[in-house]
């Protein structure tokens, strides 16, 4: 549980920062937002981005928290790892879009960076679902023999 505690701090300290480095986006890229993509306008406000990035991140900590708990120990590893491509995927298509989309360029590398951090996110995740040890609950056969056992 102390590790879980300091992990989801430890996200907590990458959303903020992902939140403050979106936050710094260029002029044109606060002009855009204001005249054409409102739905962005969050990401001006650097707590209210981090929030979001947080809420996603703690939506996606519960998913794979829930899976880790309840899949047997190879199925739930196989979809932690399908979790970590599909990250390792959002963050290279992330980046080509960043590369070959003019506008998206003209947000500049902190805002590129700040986007980038939360794929990071989600890739510690997994990773740490990857190396935390899945605790079995006891067959019901089991608990019964030992009880019977006992008496």
């Amino acid at each position: 549980m102390k590790k879980t505690i300091l992990f989801l701090l430890l996200l907590a300290g990458l959303s903020a920062l992902s939140g403050f480095l979106m936050s710094e986006m260029s002029w044109i890229g606060r002009v855009g937002i204001n005249l054409m993509h409102k739905e962005y306008r969050f990401l001006k406000v650097w707590w209210q981005g981090a929030a979001v990035v947080y809420g996603v991140l703690l939506v996606l900590f519960g998913i794979q928290s829930v899976l880790h708990r309840a899949a047997n120990i190879w199925v739930a590893r196989l979809l932690h790892v399908v979790f970590l491509a599909g990250a390792v995927g959002g963050l290279y298509l992330t980046n080509a879009d960043f590369s070959d989309d003019f506008s998206h360029n003209l947000l500049k590398q902190r805002f590129h960076m700040g986007a980038y951090l939360f794929w990071g996110g989600w890739m510690l995740i997994s990773l740490f679902f990857l190396a935390k040890k899945q605790k079995r609950a006891p067959l019901a056969t089991d608990a019964g023999s030992t009880a019977r056992a006992d008496q």
